[in-house]
């Protein structure tokens, strides 16, 4: 069963999301429809949507819309699809063994790499915990080399 996901294309729609989930982990997917690893990564979350219901929301966020870029810039999306967890307002980071605790960037292998993911930060953040580990193993982590570039 597939669900149909929210798609932001507007600051103040950003805003509020993060703002109002409350005691959720709330997944944000920065990207854009046409790109196939966006694709994959839409259809692993939208199937995952129900299962992870009780302890988490996930929208789409579109990168092309102009309204959103002050958060592309915030998070430095350089990469998509890009996703960005939040819990309770707070900017939830995680240690995969990547130089970038900040964002997951690409897609999740299988949708149980998603579930789990979402569960560890879940479980982190009812603890108090601003970053937690990965629960999956490094070969299911997708690794980008990040280049740095004077601006």
């Amino acid at each position: 069963m597939s669900y149909v996901l929210t798609t932001l294309t507007k600051k103040k729609e950003i805003d509020s999301i993060i703002r109002d989930t409350i005691d959720k982990v709330l997944v944000l997917r920065f990207g854009r429809a046409s790109d196939p690893g966006c694709l994959h990564l839409d259809d692993l979350l939208s199937k995952s949507a129900r299962e992870v219901s009780k302890f988490a929301n996930i929208a789409l966020v579109d990168i092309d819309s102009e309204d959103v870029q002050v958060y592309i810039k915030y998070f430095d999306i350089s990469l998509i699809p890009s996703t960005i967890f939040f819990f309770n307002a707070h900017h939830m980071k995680m240690d995969s063994g990547t130089a970038d605790h900040t964002k997951w960037i690409g897609a999740f292998h299988t949708k149980q790499d998603f579930i789990d993911v979402v569960e560890a930060i879940f479980r982190g953040a009812m603890k108090g915990k601003m970053i937690v580990n990965c629960p999956l193993p490094q070969e299911r982590i997708p690794k980008y080399q990040l280049l740095y570039k004077d601006l």
